[in-house]
């Protein structure tokens, strides 16, 4: 490790040494990556180089302890080894953690998808209370959302919803919702007062830009058909709804919230991006072997993730054996308890996993 950390330096000090003339010769893009990776690599270089002071006042105090015959200077040093032993470790533990690979999609906006699963009509008023929670906590984390697509079912549910999420850590507090969530509760269709048990879907997606999937306009089937549901004037009256059908993959995207077809198609592409996006992501995790370990159980989005019991006030996360007694809370955005032990859970296999390779 700490060969590599030599190495690290090295470049830093290169990259340190060739910006200004990057700047002099007018390569602003290239002048841009190199402060970028300059970033990345300064905090785990400080790190370093603090980690190797600390191992050169031990070996000093070591040899200090040896060569001393006064008694009380013997227990200073012995005192100074104890504390400089107890930094090294800490800082080793620093730069381990420094170390772990960065997840290429942090600092993206999300689009978060939430569809009515298993349960009929009560699972579409489920993810109807999902997407208003996900709304809720991006409100207390100050992210901007903005709704790309939306189907509502009969009794105002949401048959799905598909959401833009802009935060700078948004995905990566959001990124593990993705799954089947369950609710336990008396639907306000059961006349009986049974409960019953229901579910919706969450998938999490990293909005692609432009740059990072490039589609063939041949691979495309555009479709514009008339807008359904509540929406004004432009609903029934014109074909201003848009599907996208990406032959090679299957994956069909439709969009008609919008009055414009224009606006519908922009969505929808935007959508799409982030599909394709997410599909090459998981085809690489999985040929490198990657994908369970990079995720706090499966991640698979048929997996039950998470269950809400309304009439227990409970909420259980299955992959970490969480539960919590505070359903409205969470409800009401409160989901930073259950995602901070999902990221250090996260972090804790990244670095278990670092440890063994």
């Amino acid at each position: 490790m700490f060969e590599r950390l030599g190495d690290l330096e090295q470049e830093l000090e290169r990259l340190e040494a060739q910006l200004s003339d990057l700047y002099a010769a007018g390569d602003q893009t290239a002048a841009a990556a190199s402060g970028r990776r300059m970033a990345e690599l300064r905090p785990i270089v400080d790190a370093f180089r603090a980690w190797r002071d600390v191992r050169s006042d031990l070996a000093d105090a070591e040899e200090m302890v040896a060569a001393e015959a006064d008694g009380d200077m013997v227990a200073f040093f012995r005192q100074e080894i104890e504390e400089k032993t107890v930094l090294q470790s800490a800082i080793e533990g620093q730069i381990k953690e420094l170390l772990v690979p960065k997840d290429p999609n942090d600092g993206k906006n999300v689009i978060v998808e939430v569809r009515g699963a298993e349960g009929g009509e009560e699972a579409n008023l489920w993810a109807a209370e999902l997407y208003r929670m996900y709304q809720h906590y991006a409100d207390q984390h100050r992210w901007k959302t903005e709704m790309l697509s939306s189907q509502t079912s009969d009794m105002g549910g949401f048959r799905d919803a598909t959401f833009v999420v802009r935060g700078q850590d948004a995905w990566a507090r959001l990124k593990q919702e993705a799954g089947t969530h369950r609710v336990q509760r008396v639907p306000v269709t059961e006349t009986q007062g049974r409960i019953h048990t229901s579910a919706a879907t969450v998938a999490v997606l990293a909005e692609a830009e432009e740059v990072d999937v490039t589609i063939d306009a041949n691979d495309l089937d555009i479709d514009t058909y008339r807008a359904t549901g509540p929406g004004g004037q432009s609903v029934n009256t014109t074909d201003s709804a848009i599907r996208i059908t990406h032959k090679p993959t299957g994956l069909v995207v439709t969009c008609q919230d919008e009055k414009s077809q224009l606006q519908n198609k922009e969505k929808a592409f935007r959508i799409l991006r982030s599909r394709l996006l997410q599909l090459e992501q998981d085809r690489q995790a999985a040929e490198t072997a990657d994908e369970r370990r990079s995720q706090v159980g499966s991640g698979g989005r048929s997996e039950k993730i998470r269950t809400y019991n309304f009439k227990e006030n409970r909420v259980t996360d299955h992959r970490i054996k969480l539960t919590l007694h505070s359903l409205d809370a969470v409800l009401a955005g409160e989901l930073d308890p259950i995602v901070d032990a999902l990221m250090a859970e996260e972090r804790r296999r990244q670095l278990e996993d670092d440890g063994k390779s």
